[in-house]
C-alpha cells in the first residue's frame, strides 16, 4: 500500500516527539501483526486512558506531521491490541477501488436469491446506488474531537478501554487500512475495500474515523442525513458494508435504523 514517510520509528530514540515536533506522554509503540513484527512501528498509543481533550491536545499537533489520531479500546474483554491480528501485509490501497463497485458487490452478496438477512424495504434485490450527499452541519475535525470526548468521558460497551492512538496516514478514512485492521475479516479481508467506503463518506458526509475496537469501528459524522429518505439511503450503503448493523436489537428493518440516523453524530459498525 502506497504510504507517507512514517515518523514513528523517531519515536524509538525519542519517545518524547520532539524531534518531529510533538509533546507527547507517555505511550508505547505497536508492531506486532499476525505475522509477527513488522517492520516499523504501526502505531502510538498512549499509556493512560483517554480523557476529554486528549484528542483535541495530542491529535491537531500530530496531524500536522503525519500522525492521525484514532481511538483504540485495550480493554481486555473487547481484544488488547495484541488479539487484534492485524494484517497490513495482506492490505492493498484504499485508492486502488471504488466505493461504489465495492458496496454494490456487497449489497448483490447479502440479497442473492431475492432474501436478506434482514429487511431491506423500500429497496429491492437491485443496488440502489449510492446516498447523495449531505450538507455540512459542523467542522468534520471539530465534530471528530467531540465525539472523541464522549468516548472518553463515557465509554461506549463496545469501546470499553479508549486510548488516544497515532496513525501513519494519508487521510482519516486510510486509518484501518494503515495499521492492517482486521475487524471485518470475517466478511472482508482485505480491509483497503473498506477504507474505500470511508473515503467515499468523507467526501460525501464529513466523516472520520473514530475508534477501532477487535471488530468495532465507530466514525463521527459532520454532515448526517436529515430526512428519513436521505436516512433510508446511507442505511442501505451500512448494511451493504456491514449487514450486523441491521437486525440487531430493535433495529430489525432497514427502516427502522434509518430512523436513527437522521441527524446523527456518530455511525457505529460491529463485525461478528
Amino acid at each position: 500500500m502506497a504510504t507517507l514517510p512514517n515518523p514513528l520509528p523517531q519515536l524509538i530514540t525519542d519517545p518524547s516527539g520532539r524531534a518531529v515536533g510533538l509533546q507527547l506522554p507517555p505511550g508505547q509503540l505497536f508492531d506486532l501483526t499476525d505475522d509477527g513484527p513488522w517492520h516499523e512501528p504501526l502505531l502510538w498509543h498512549a499509556q493512560k486512558q483517554a480523557a476529554p481533550g486528549t484528542w483535541k491536545a495530542l491529535g491537531a499537533p500530530a496531524s500536522r506531521v503525519g500522525l492521525l489520531p484514532v481511538i483504540v479500546d485495550l480493554g481486555g474483554s473487547a481484544g488488547g491490541l495484541r488479539d487484534w491480528g492485524l494484517l497490513p501485509g495482506e492490505t492493498s490501497y484504499p485508492g486502488d477501488h471504488d466505493a461504489e463497485d465495492v458496496l454494490a458487490e456487497y449489497w448483490w452478496e447479502e440479497t442473492e436469491g431475492g432474501e436478506a438477512a434482514a429487511d431491506i424495504e423500500p429497496f429491492g434485490v437491485e443496488w440502489p446506488g449510492l446516498a447523495p450527499a449531505a450538507a455540512l452541519t459542523a467542522d468534520p475535525d471539530t465534530r471528530a474531537a467531540q465525539v472523541a470526548d464522549m468516548l472518553a468521558g463515557n465509554p461506549d460497551p463496545l469501546i470499553e478501554e479508549p486510548h488516544l492512538a497515532l496513525v501513519p496516514a494519508r487521510r482519516s478514512a486510510d486509518i484501518p487500512a494503515a495499521i492492517g485492521w482486521a475487524g471485518p475479516v470475517n466478511y472482508e479481508c482485505d480491509v483497503a475495500r473498506l477504507c474505500a467506503v470511508l473515503r467515499s463518506w468523507e467526501d460525501r458526509f464529513g466523516i472520520r474515523v473514530v475508534a477501532l475496537g477487535l471488530d468495532t469501528l465507530v466514525v463521527s459524522v459532520a454532515a448526517p442525513p436529515a430526512t428519513r429518505a436521505e436516512a433510508e439511503a446511507v442505511a442501505a450503503e451500512h448494511f451493504a458494508l456491514c449487514p450486523d448493523t441491521i437486525g440487531q436489537g430493535d433495529r430489525e428493518s432497514l427502516q427502522a435504523y434509518a430512523k436513527d440516523l437522521v441527524g446523527a453524530h456518530t455511525w457505529t459498525f460491529w463485525w461478528d
